[in-house]
């Protein structure tokens, strides 16, 4: 597993500086921005927003087709409108604060060992040293709170069945039936 000083030193190499753009809150192409988010993620969200929670989220396009009509998937995904994220405001989010990992890391995230850089204006810009190990703790905490809600989702899957010719999102807390 890496470390906090050789992920930063690889962020500085790269450099980054948010120019707040909101273009990674905005639909570029068919659900370009899709945020997953975790359930914690969504009472955050909510509670920031000052909303319920079922406002925040919506189920994850993608659906898995099981037997006797059940259909399911594994995430949620943050609420948009309009293509956009509805949380973003004029420039800035409005739930900064408890914006998700995601929304903390991009264009960065880890798969294993390795750093995944995606398109982002804020490339190439210089960062400092400070904001590179913040960013690196958060990439390593982000990949900690997946592999939590991955490990939360098989133990699900393992003792709570989707119900025959629905279709529901299983999450690490629980099956949540969206229709049927």
């Amino acid at each position: 597993m890496r470390g906090v000083d050789d992920l930063a030193d690889e962020v500085m190499k790269i450099g980054f500086s948010c120019t707040r753009c909101g273009a990674c809150c905005t639909e570029v192409s068919g659900d370009s921005n899709l945020v997953i988010v975790s359930p914690p993620e969504v009472r955050a969200v909510a509670g920031a927003a000052g909303i319920p929670a079922d406002e925040v989220a919506d189920p994850f396009p993608e659906f898995l087709d099981g037997e006797d009509g059940r259909r399911f998937t594994f995430d949620w995904c943050l609420r948009r409108e309009g293509g956009r994220c509805r949380f973003l405001g004029e420039g800035r989010c409005r739930v900064y604060a408890a914006r998700p990992w995601i929304c903390r890391t991009y264009p960065f995230m880890l798969d294993g060992d390795r750093l995944i850089v995606s398109e982002c204006p804020g490339l190439g810009r210089p960062i400092g040293r400070e904001a590179a190990i913040a960013l690196a703790r958060d990439l390593l905490e982000r990949q900690k709170a997946e592999v939590r809600e991955e490990a939360g989702i098989r133990a699900v899957m393992g003792a709570v069945p989707v119900p025959s010719g629905s279709v529901a999102v299983i999450d690490s807390e629980g099956v949540w039936v969206v229709h049927g």
